[in-house]
């Protein structure tokens, strides 16, 4: 089992979710977050006064899935998230984790088919 974390732009978030719904990967839990990376913030205008944001708002799943869905999410996720072709600094990154156990509380199942 692996906790897929993926870190994307909101506008993007629509085409993930149709992305992955389309190789069955059904649930996830989506965050809202602020980052700074390589992009260095973006400086906008506010009442005609530019003001420097350093942090850029993004989009956070945490998305667990069996060892089989493991690169078809990834594949998914990435397919969709990427802003023109070949994708532009600031489209997200993808963290792939280990899960040691997983626990259904509602109906007290265990393992790989909790997920």
């Amino acid at each position: 089992m692996k906790l897929i974390v993926a870190i994307i732009q909101p506008t993007k978030l629509k085409a993930v979710q149709s992305a992955l719904e389309k190789v069955a990967v059904t649930r996830m839990t989506v965050c809202d977050a602020q980052g700074f990376a390589r992009q260095r913030g973006q400086t906008p205008l506010y009442r005609g006064m530019e003001y420097k944001s350093q942090l850029l708002r993004k989009v956070t799943l945490e998305i667990a899935v069996n060892d089989d869905f493991v690169e078809r999410t990834i594949d998914a996720i990435c397919s969709a998230a990427k802003t023109g072709p070949d994708g532009n600094i600031g489209d997200g990154k993808i963290f792939v984790m280990p899960i040691d156990d997983t626990v259904d509380l509602s109906a007290d199942i265990r393992g790989p088919e909790a997920v």
